[in-house]
């Protein structure tokens, strides 16, 4: 299978790190030109010396309105919108604050509502273009840990299938990808706050997964590369036919057919 994006340019929100950058890489290796997106220039510019190919760093906070405002100013068109920014963390239930809830809302929903609003028009009036958020499991087996990220990926899941319906019939697709459990330096500050810090990684993870994630079908952590790779499938003209779709890479953790 030949994933040829050459002549076309993708935006990574979040991409210094993890699953953000293993995203960029992917898409700049199938020939796109990829912009690198975080908040600190430093970070930005780390990650792009890190990958090969047509790469360039944008450094804005887009879960910010002033910031995202500075990255479509810098980057006024784009082919394949990837919306990656996202934030989680344990909090007991009864201590999600208002202020909790608004701010995951902001980073994880606003944040790719904003850039959606601004790219899909142009992708619409050229006739071709890809948007995709990276949703998680956690969209629908909604973690009694993490409440209030759950439920900002659940609307994440609503946001793909609504702006899917606006672009029908233009030959742009909008799909969300419901990534798993997955090896992350975020991730390893996670299952660290729910597992013994004195244990060693390998066997922390083995612990986390048999405790708080058993019904994952694979037995452990989904690696960033493992995301990657469905994403730069569904960016690519391969699949014109997969919109509005909730697709999963998440190790057989959610325990139903459909999403």
């Amino acid at each position: 299978m030949n994933i040829d994006l050459t002549g076309k340019t993708a935006l990574v929100t979040g991409s210094t790190q993890g699953i953000g950058l293993a995203i960029a890489g992917s898409l700049a290796a199938a020939g796109a030109r990829v912009a690198v997106n975080g908040r600190s220039r430093d970070r930005v510019d780390e990650a792009v010396a890190t990958l090969e190919g047509d790469v360039f760093g944008v450094a804005a906070d887009v879960a910010d309105a002033d910031g995202a405002q500075t990255l479509v100013d810098a980057l006024p068109q784009v082919d394949i919108l990837v919306n990656n920014l996202g934030i989680f963390g344990a909090v007991p239930a009864g201590e999600i604050t208002d202020e909790l809830w608004r701010t995951f809302f902001e980073v994880n929903v606003l944040a790719a509502a904003r850039l959606i609003r601004h790219y899909l028009p142009g992708m619409v009036s050229r006739g071709w273009g890809r948007v995709l958020q990276i949703a998680s499991d956690s969209a629908i087996v909604t973690p009694h840990e993490m409440i209030h990220y759950g439920v900002s990926k659940t609307a994440l899941l609503a946001l793909s299938r609504g702006y899917a319906k606006e672009a029908s019939g233009t030959g742009v697709t909008v799909n969300s990808v419901i990534a798993g459990p997955t090896h992350t330096a975020g991730v390893e500050d996670f299952v660290y706050q729910l597992v013994d810090r004195s244990v060693p990684w390998e066997q922390a993870q083995r612990e986390f997964i048999r405790l708080h994630r058993p019904q994952s079908l694979i037995g452990r952590l989904i690696e960033p590369q493992e995301i990657a790779n469905m994403v730069t499938y569904l960016a690519s003209p391969l699949a014109s036919a997969t919109t509005g779709g909730a697709l999963r890479v998440d190790g057989g953790y959610v325990d139903a057919i459909l999403p």
